[in-house]
């Protein structure tokens, strides 16, 4: 039940200090992740180069994940910042 606690508490702060990105951005990066070609690999490489080059690491499985959820709910830009919040790891 503690470990618990503490995994949510651990959650909530990484999520706290996610930054909100620009809707330029957000839609620059949906546009890319649109593009015809791109599979589950090519579409989480895209994911981990938007984070890192806003200081942000993500694991890859994290990022394929995140990628396929995009995919199948045709994400709004308030989805892409949810999923990006969910899977960025403050550096």
């Amino acid at each position: 039940m503690e470990m618990r606690f503490e995994q949510e508490q651990q959650m909530k702060t990484r999520t706290a200090t996610i930054e909100k990105f620009s809707d330029a951005d957000l839609s620059g990066l949906r546009q890319d992740l649109m593009k015809s070609g791109l599979d589950s690999w090519q579409a989480a490489d895209l994911i981990s180069s938007f984070l890192a080059a806003r200081g942000y690491g993500v694991s890859m499985q994290d990022a394929r994940s995140a990628a396929f959820r995009m995919e199948a709910f045709s994400c709004s830009l308030r989805c892409l910042q949810e999923e990006l919040e969910k899977i960025a790891q403050v550096m």
